[in-house]
């Protein structure tokens, strides 16, 4: 099983997800969406994910989870092919 990896950059406030990916792919390009930045390889692969201001996403998801406690749900844009 290939291992994700998780870290938090406090002093920029950044949380990265490296998620798994087949030995080789590199990024090729990125989108951007209100501070979700998604890296995907050259067949559109999400391997990378940034979330900036990342303590604010987390308290603003930890209000939805709250009020949802039944239903949990984070929503990330993606690209279709």
């Amino acid at each position: 099983m290939k291992k994700r990896t998780v870290y938090y950059e406090p002093e920029d406030d950044v949380l990265n997800i490296w998620l798994p990916r087949e030995t080789g792919k590199r990024i090729d390009h990125a989108e951007d969406d209100n501070g979700i930045i998604i890296h995907y390889t050259e067949d559109d692969e999400p391997v990378y994910i940034e979330i900036l201001d990342a303590s604010r996403f987390l308290k603003s998801s930890a209000k939805r989870v709250t009020q949802h406690k039944n239903s949990v749900s984070v929503s990330v844009p993606h690209r279709i092919k």
